[in-house]
């Protein structure tokens, strides 16, 4: 199958590469050309056959809004858009009826996986029209893990990136776990060997998961930590999270206190934030910000 792919970074050229090795065919473009297939976005509508697919992986908000105005004047009645970034479940809402009045489909996937994305294949939660996303079903057979799971078509526009969201938003809480966790290890006199107190915990207990995979990856790599800055970003969904559970009476305390601890942590160095930065850069690369000396 052909497909268009938007935005060649961290995600979308791991991803470009997963579908070649499945024997897709992707023309990518990005604006850095090193990276790009082709030099801007009307030589990628004109190299794929109609009817079209173009994935978007580009940030959310006005960079995904650029990016789909100009496809809404590039493609025809018929061809579809697919926005895989961490957009708002309400922007798919527009960007659907927006593309509507020309006739060109689209759909809302929400990705996880971050850069092992290649090797390990990405979660995806898909929302749009069944006919839509049944005729891209071969992209995301090619892009999910090996396996019966790790794809769902979570229901109308807006519902796969309204999915992720709430992934994310328990994301947030499960990194704050082990945080917590690691923090009292770390202070109390008892325990000399914290590294390998979480390296017991990855076979037979209740809280083995990925994310505790990749704790012990960051103590291998730096034993205590000292090298990060306690600081955490939070991308977005967190957020809306929260404001979705207070639009819908849902309470979410471990998701909402997760969040607030990442404000937290931009007020002083905070020794539970070192690993929640440690952990955003294990699975998805996000930036982290050195220990000041």
């Amino acid at each position: 199958m052909q497909i268009g792919l938007v935005g060649l970074g961290k995600m979308g050229g791991n991803m470009r590469e997963r579908l070649r090795n499945a024997g897709h065919t992707v023309v990518g473009y990005d604006t850095n050309p090193e990276r790009a297939d082709v030099g801007s976005l009307v030589d990628l509508v004109e190299q794929l056959e109609r009817p079209r697919a173009v994935w978007v992986m580009v940030p959310a908000g006005a960079a995904t809004q650029h990016v789909i105005d100009q496809l809404a004047n590039l493609l025809r009645h018929g061809d579809t858009v697919i926005d895989g970034g961490n957009s708002r479940w309400t922007d798919d809402e527009k960007h659907a009826e927006e593309l509507a009045k020309r006739g060109i489909n689209f759909v809302d996937a929400g990705v996880s996986g971050g850069v092992w994305g290649l090797k390990n294949g990405y979660a995806l939660m898909v929302g749009g029209e069944k006919e839509v996303v049944d005729d891209l079903k071969p992209i995301f057979d090619a892009l999910k893990p090996e396996g019966p799971y790790g794809y769902v078509h979570a229901g109308k526009v807006g519902a796969g990136h309204f999915s992720k969201m709430v992934h994310n938003g328990i994301e947030y809480a499960m990194m704050q776990a082990y945080a917590e966790g690691w923090e009292l290890l770390e202070k109390v006199d008892s325990v000399d060997n914290v590294r390998e107190v979480f390296r017991s915990w990855q076979e037979g207990t209740v809280i083995r998961s990925w994310l505790l995979d990749l704790a012990v990856n960051a103590l291998d790599e730096d034993h205590h930590l000292d090298e990060l800055r306690g600081y955490a970003e939070d991308s977005g969904e967190g957020r809306w999270t929260v404001e979705a559970a207070i639009d819908n009476a849902v309470p979410l305390p471990a998701i909402t206190a997760s969040l607030f601890a990442r404000f937290a942590s931009r007020q002083d160095d905070s020794p539970q934030m070192k690993m929640i930065a440690a952990l955003r850069n294990q699975f998805g690369g996000h930036a982290v910000e050195a220990a000041k000396k």
